[in-house]
């Protein structure tokens, strides 16, 4: 419903982009809440639901991270924690987002958390668990005519790939027939070369894994369950 962003968005141009669309569970709708959120260079994005915010709080203040934290969400907490550990890591962003997603599975209740992580030259997207759906579509080859994609509710064109290569993650397919679901708990990075590299990093389920059931009516509504 903003006109404005509607407007400077339509046309961009760039290397790397993330577009989230989603409903608010947690605070108000505004800028302090709204996805992408942007953390040291990085930018990120998250689809799902994490509990026990207060202990992820106690957590991001031993780890000198609390001022990382702007609005009220779930998901930029779970972004601080993962730069935080990044910082830890020397930088090292694969390392730091298994190490902080390790420490969530073992220490808050989760309903989902699938993460899109992305710098001007990598992108790194996990799927945990298997609560929400993540595809991948490897256009690396390029030469597959128009890039023009759309489903029930998203639509993308971009003229400058419709013969170039390009690795596009979504929560649902659109149009092709080549996407490919991640696996739960699969870790996905794609470089600069657009190289994608394929790990799962948590075969297990959540050690407190969270129902709809457990969910309040917002977090409910704004669910897109796996078909």
């Amino acid at each position: 419903r903003d006109l404005a962003f509607a407007t400077e968005a339509r046309e961009m141009s760039g290397t790397t982009f993330i577009a989230h669309v989603r409903y608010a569970t947690t605070g108000p709708a505004e800028e302090a809440n709204t996805h992408p959120f942007l953390q040291d260079g990085r930018i990120f994005a998250h689809n799902g639901v994490v509990a026990g915010l207060d202990i992820l709080d106690a957590r991001l203040s031993e780890l000198g991270a609390a001022d990382l934290v702007r609005g009220d969400t779930d998901s930029e907490r779970v972004f601080a924690l993962i730069t935080a550990y990044t910082r830890g890591r020397g930088g090292d962003v694969g390392a730091g987002l298994v190490q902080a997603l390790r420490w969530l599975r073992e220490h808050l209740p989760i309903y989902a958390v699938n993460i899109l992580l992305a710098t001007s030259t990598d992108l790194w997207a996990l799927r945990y668990p298997d609560t929400h759906e993540l595809y991948l579509l490897d256009r690396t080859d390029g030469g597959h005519g128009e890039f023009a994609m759309r489903s029930k509710r998203i639509r993308a064109h971009s003229a400058h790939l419709d013969d170039a290569p390009s690795v596009v993650f979504a929560s649902e397919p659109m149009d092709e027939g080549r996407w490919q679901l991640l696996d739960s708990g699969e870790l996905v990075h794609v470089g600069v070369d657009l190289k994608i590299t394929r790990r799962t990093v948590f075969p297990d389920p959540p050690l407190h894994q969270l129902t709809r059931a457990d969910l309040g009516p917002s977090a409910v509504a704004a669910q897109h369950p796996t078909s």
